[in-house]
């Protein structure tokens, strides 16, 4: 009878911890997807480029760096600090590559 309940109880605990595991890696799962969400590209480097002497070379540059890194900083210049990766990619002879 006591072999029976304690079965029981270990079985009902086994469960329990199986449902945890399940929810918290179904909150992860969730949370990653948000954070993946990709940005419209077009359109951010459409308002970065706007100012450009040359904006279709400018908005191909950004559209790279910005498909790469998903973001693009704000405004038409700097502000590099917003974006760490979209600042740190370079050309081959060591020049920022993105606008």
């Amino acid at each position: 009878m006591a072999l029976s309940k304690l079965i029981l109880a270990s079985l009902l605990a086994s469960l329990l911890l199986l449902h945890l595991v399940d929810a918290n890696q179904s909150v992860q799962a969730q949370s990653q997807g948000s954070l993946l969400q990709q940005i419209d590209c077009k359109g951010a480097c459409g308002a970065r480029c706007r100012l450009s002497s040359r904006p279709r070379l400018c908005k191909r540059a950004c559209g790279t760096c910005c498909s790469r890194c998903n973001c693009v900083p704000p405004g038409t210049a700097g502000n590099q600090e917003m974006c760490p990766c979209y600042a740190s990619l370079t050309t081959r002879g060591g020049k920022r590559k993105c606008p």
